[in-house]
């Protein structure tokens, strides 16, 4: 991918269409109720989308102006936020946390430095041994809760024996920051953070005031039951510093675009770098490792070296993706408590390098004319999209969770025929694409590899004489 920013973006709005539809058919089919998505290119928003509901029970759509709990993206909120003082001289990360939250004086976590608790290297308990809020059996701690935990319970492990992720650790950090600034949490980091980049619609805990803006939570899907049940909003109190942000996929792809090299709003490079530099690798049984830096998830992901971070609040499942290096953002929020807001972001990033990656100097008919062929096509078997990506036809498998693990290129033989690409593969290779047109010029049926398909609409109106004429003679056509 050797694409300037400019022409990322150029790519990314001309992918916008096709994006969008790809969210919505996977949110149709993890029946998930709404799905809120911002893709941010350098300065450019080149996709700020929602589709489904707000909230089951009533219907109410979506929009990209709904709040979601962004739960853990919090973390993010806070690690900058330390970084800030750090930089300031007001805070040192090897401080023992101690120093900041003398409560703790006496306790095994006494001497966990902030720099442990931001990469989850204090050994410290998750949520503490009764952590029935998540399930809103009773209220989040408050602060004398919050340090009743960390000296009582707190210490599992040793300090930096394991990657140990850990709710009450950061909240911690928070109390720490109140310390430093001797101003609440939300007020620091409000001052800090979210005026400083104009994120209106960004906050470090559930704003009652904006009760109506915010998406319902909707339960999980138990065994493939029906029914999901809005899930109330509470406030996480002490631990916001942990889980407590609200915000949409537009202002976190505008958070997440301060993040980006060379970009000082918020960090200098060097805060940045030490931020995403590999604190944790996290590796167990056998699997593949995965890492964690100072409140950012770490990625690889294909060429590009990802960092972010999800949320799990009661009801909402969010992912937000930051390619620094290529001043790229992806955000995906979900209103179910399964809903799959990190394959989600994944596949939009895939899609996206797919097309990039598209030769710029290849001699093929221009846009408009591939254009005639694209659509979102089914049959008994499947659902298959023919896309133009990156200037060029694509088939594509929409309904898989990563749908550019089996894609073929196609080139134009005729006015009426497209020939996928000779690779090895369990599909047709080097066959034929053929279409029939109907008489107002649009898509009635093409012939994959020689099965038919057809607009999923059509097929979704024949489907059922499809199948009960399987055994009349002659069948249907």
């Amino acid at each position: 991918m050797s694409r300037t920013v400019a022409e990322t973006a150029d790519v990314a709005a001309e992918l916008a269409p096709y994006l969008e539809s790809w969210l919505d058919l996977q949110r149709r089919r993890a029946r998930v109720p709404g799905v809120q998505a911002a893709i941010r290119v350098g300065d450019r928003l080149v996709l700020d989308t929602a589709v489904g509901v707000a909230d089951e029970s009533t219907g109410e759509p979506l929009t990209t102006g709904h709040l979601f709990r962004i739960a853990s993206h919090s973390k993010t909120f806070t690690a900058t936020a330390v970084l800030q003082l750090v930089e300031a001289g007001r805070m040192r990360l090897d401080d023992p946390i101690v120093r900041w939250v003398p409560a703790l004086a006496g306790s095994a976590l006494a001497e966990v430095t902030v720099r442990e608790l931001l990469g989850h290297q204090g050994g410290v308990i998750r949520d503490g041994r009764d952590c029935d809020h998540w399930q809103l059996l009773h209220p989040f701690p408050d602060a004398d809760r919050l340090t009743e935990i960390a000296t009582a319970e707190g210490a599992v492990l040793g300090r930096n024996e394991h990657f140990k992720y850990s709710n009450i650790g950061y909240s911690l950090l928070g109390l720490a920051i109140e310390a430093v600034t001797g101003t609440g949490y939300a007020a620091a980091v409000q001052a800090a953070v979210i005026d400083r980049l104009g994120l209106a619609d960004t906050s470090p805990e559930w704003d009652p005031a904006r009760a109506g803006d915010y998406a319902a939570g909707h339960s999980a899907l138990l065994d493939g039951e029906d029914e999901r049940l809005s899930i109330p909003h509470v406030d996480t109190r002490a631990m916001a510093a942990a889980t407590g942000f609200s915000s949409t996929a537009r202002d976190l792809t505008t958070y997440g675009a301060a993040h980006f090299t060379g970009d000082e709003t918020l960090l200098t490079d060097a805060s940045k770098r030490l931020m995403r530099r590999r604190e944790s690798e996290i590796r167990a049984h056998g699997g593949e490792p995965e890492y964690y830096g100072l409140g950012l998830d770490l990625r690889t992901e294909g060429e590009r070296e990802l960092i972010g971070h999800g949320g799990g609040y009661p009801g909402h499942i969010t992912r937000t993706w930051i390619d620094p290096a290529g001043q790229v953002v992806v955000s995906v929020l979900t209103n179910a408590i399964d809903g799959p807001a990190a394959g989600l972001a994944r596949g939009l990033l895939r899609l996206l390098d797919l097309a990039l990656a598209a030769p710029e100097d290849a001699d093929r008919p221009p846009a408009e004319q591939l254009r005639r062929y694209t659509g979102r096509f089914a049959d008994l078997w499947s659902t298959t999209d023919v896309a133009l990506l990156g200037g060029r036809l694509v088939l594509l498998h929409p309904n898989a969770p990563d749908p550019v693990e089996q894609y073929s290129e196609l080139t134009v033989v005729d006015p009426d025929t497209l020939r996928l690409e000779t690779v090895p593969g369990f599909g047709s290779p080097g066959e034929t694409v053929g279409y029939e047109w109907a008489d107002d010029g649009g898509v009635r049926r093409i012939r994959v590899g020689g099965g038919s398909a057809w607009p999923i609409a059509d097929f979704r109106a024949r489907r059922a004489a499809q199948v009960a004429a399987m055994t009349a003679p002659g069948g249907v056509s």
